[in-house]
Order: C-alpha cells, then sequence, then structure tokens
C-alpha cells in the first residue's frame, strides 16, 4: 500500500504536520483545503505582531486571550488572513489536544465563571489588573528589563540543575492576594456555589481565573515567566508558552497536609509562597523525566529538597518530578502558574529522537551504546587467532 506524500519543506521558522483524513480511501483525492493541507505553527512567535481581540467570538470554549497569544505563531501566509480564518485554523490545531469530555468540561468551567464574576466584588480591584511596579520586587524588575541572562542570573539562582530559585512578590502584593482568596471563599460559602479545585490532588485552593484574574495572569505569564523561560528552558518550548493555569493552594491544619509524587501538566512552573507563619512542606524533586518514564527509579543524584519562603519563587520544568511534604504547623498558601506551549506539545508529536531532557532516555541510551561496544569488542578479541 502506498505511502501518502510527505509535507512540503518548512519555510523559514514554520513547521509543518501533516492533516489525516481517516475516511478517505488513498484512491480519493484529498477536499480542497481553506487555507493549507498542512497546518503548521512557527516555534518563535513574531514579536512585533499585534493579535486581534476574540472576545466576541464562540471558540469552541477556547479562552479568547489564548488565541490572542497563539496567532503570533502562525506562519507568516495566517498572519494577514481575516480574524475568522486565523480563529478556525488555530482552534483545529488545539482540537487534537481536549477530547469530547474535555471540551464538556471546559464549558461548564466557562459557565461557572461567568456565573462567579456576574455577582462576585473583589475586595482587591487593583490586583486584577498588571500593576508591575506594586506586585514584583525592585531586583526583579530591573533584571527583567535588562533582557538579558547575565542580569537574570545576578538575581536568579540555581542550586540544583533546572531548578531556579529568586526574589519575585513584594509582602503587600502576597498579603493582597492572600485576603482576595479568603474573601472569595467566603463569597462561595455565602452563595452556597461549590468551589472549583485547582487540579484532581489538591483538595483546597482555588483558580485564579475562575474570579476575574485571567488577563493579569496572561499578562504575568508574558511579561515576567516567558523572558525566564526563553532563556533557561528552552528544549520546553520555554520560548512559545501561550497560555496558563493559574491558582493558589492552601496547606495546614484542616487544609491539604501533603501533595504526592507528580508532574505538571505544563511546559514550565512557576511556584511562589505567598506566607502565612508555617513550618514543614518542602518540595522535593526526583529528576526529570518523560511521559514513558515518569515513574522510573530515581537515581541518587536527582535528590533535591527546597524550603519556601514567603515571596520567593521557585520555577521548574513541568516534567520534573516532584511532591510536597506533609506541613508540620501553621498555614501555607501558594501561587501556582502552569505556563502551556501548544507549539511544544505539537512538535513533540512528531519528534522521533528520544528527549534529550529525559534522564532515563539518556541512562538507557548509554546502556545500549555500551552493550554494543562490550558486544563488539566479544566479537573482535574473539576472533583473533
Amino acid at each position: 500500500m502506498s505511502q501518502p506524500p510527505p509535507p512540503p519543506p518548512p519555510e523559514n521558522d514554520d513547521i509543518y504536520y501533516p492533516t489525516h483524513h481517516h475516511n478517505q480511501s488513498h484512491n480519493q483525492q484529498p477536499p480542497p483545503a481553506t487555507f493549507t493541507p498542512y497546518p503548521s505553527l512557527r516555534l518563535n512567535p513574531v514579536r512585533d505582531h499585534h493579535s486581534e481581540n476574540y472576545e466576541d467570538m464562540q471558540l469552541d470554549h477556547y479562552p479568547p486571550l489564548l488565541l490572542s497569544s497563539l496567532e503570533r505563531h502562525l506562519p507568516n501566509r495566517m498572519l494577514n488572513r481575516p480574524r475568522e480564518e486565523k480563529a478556525e485554523y488555530m482552534t483545529n490545531i488545539l482540537n487534537k489536544y481536549y477530547p469530547l469530555n474535555e471540551h464538556i468540561r471546559m464549558q461548564k468551567q466557562r459557565e461557572y465563571r461567568q456565573k462567579i464574576i456576574s455577582s462576585y466584588p473583589p475586595l482587591h480591584k487593583e490586583i486584577y489588573s498588571m500593576h508591575a511596579e506594586n506586585f514584583f520586587v525592585p531586583s526583579f524588575l530591573e533584571a527583567i528589563q535588562g533582557k538579558s541572562e547575565a542580569s537574570l542570573r545576578r538575581v536568579i539562582a540555581e542550586p540544583f540543575k533546572g531548578i531556579f530559585t529568586f526574589q519575585m512578590l513584594q509582602p503587600g502584593f502576597c498579603q493582597k492576594l492572600m485576603e482576595e482568596v479568603d474573601h472569595f471563599e467566603r463569597h462561595i460559602k455565602r452563595a452556597k456555589l461549590k468551589i472549583m479545585r485547582p487540579n484532581t490532588m489538591n483538595q483546597f485552593g482555588v483558580v485564579l481565573d475562575d474570579f476575574g484574574m485571567e488577563a493579569m495572569l496572561q499578562s504575568f505569564m508574558e511579561t515576567f515567566i516567558r523572558p525566564l523561560s526563553e532563556v533557561f528552558f528552552t528544549e520546553f518550548g520555554g520560548s512559545s508558552l501561550e497560555s496558563h493555569h493559574g491558582y493558589v493552594v492552601e496547606y495546614g491544619t484542616n487544609r491539604d497536609l501533603d501533595l504526592g509524587f507528580h508532574v505538571d501538566d505544563a511546559e514550565v512552573t512557576l511556584n511562589v509562597c505567598l506566607g502565612k507563619q508555617f513550618s514543614g512542606g518542602e518540595l522535593y524533586f526526583r529528576g526529570v523525566r518523560c511521559d514513558n518514564h515518569v515513574n522510573s527509579q530515581i537515581q541518587s543524584e536527582e535528590i533535591f529538597d527546597y524550603s519556601h519562603v514567603p515571596g520567593q519563587a521557585v520555577l521548574h520544568s513541568g516534567r520534573h518530578r516532584h511532591g510536597v511534604r506533609p506541613t508540620t504547623s501553621g498555614h501555607r498558601l501558594n501561587l501556582i502558574i502552569w505556563c502551556r506551549s501548544s507549539v511544544h506539545r505539537e512538535t513533540k508529536r512528531y519528534q522521533k529522537e528520544f528527549p534529550t531532557w529525559c534522564a532515563e532516555c539518556k541512562r538507557q541510551r548509554k546502556e545500549r551504546i555500551r552493550a554494543r561496544i562490550a558486544s563488539a569488542s566479544q566479537n573482535f578479541f574473539g576472533m583473533r587467532p
């Protein structure tokens, strides 16, 4: 049986992926494509491109801000197409990652958010839009404005390979965010509504986008996380982060005590301790793994523990396995922002080589090379007279 023709060669930094017509016979001609038979995204965004506003469109439950951010990754041939065509093009790519049950969940979440935002009175309105000089410590802002790895390295430590720590948030902002979370939880209780928890593991905490912080957190990610990821997490799509999942988790008495060993549904994760008084609750890291080796054995050189400090951030790959030790006293809240890249996830689907960042893949590859060398040596010396 003949194989379908390969995609055309890439132009510039466009990345092409074939669209498969599963119900089409090999003798039948494919239907004409509206734009191109090969949906594609560019690896590096067009920085000076002004994206469309998609707020008034029905987008298969995708946040409008996601499409506005993803638009900068469109290939040249799509950048100036009508807005409706660009929206259809991007949703066709995104749909590959969201099965029907996920679409249903997203629709319920959108309806939930609309209901909450329409009735919730914010406590601190000033933290719902980005005010960098009031959010971040001066040293961090100066490093970001320096726009170089050298300026970032002056304030960012790397205590363990792939784990970066730095002072990030001002105490005043941390306090207001904690008060806002408490205010939201009290409002939900009075309204007799159910809080949608951040993930399947944390039983306490809130999703910040649910009560109106989506635009602020998107700006937070694009302006203050992505510049770091472009430098430190290039292998994980750090330069193409375009969406986020932002939430606050709570640990302590009558809250979550700990969190099991896991990886995040993110390319890059930011974790900032907001406060309050607490002991215990350390993060423990145990090596970076691909999907095939998430549960593989821990190597001694992969062990690293991190103790939280209010206002201090830890930045790591979502594929870096980690967990949270029990909080032994007090009450602790952390801001978590999962940063995601549809472009990186798309490229992984077509990657044939093993990921260079997975420690277990590298270990197994070394073992195979060692075995081949040993076998070749044995054959060579065995043939000698």
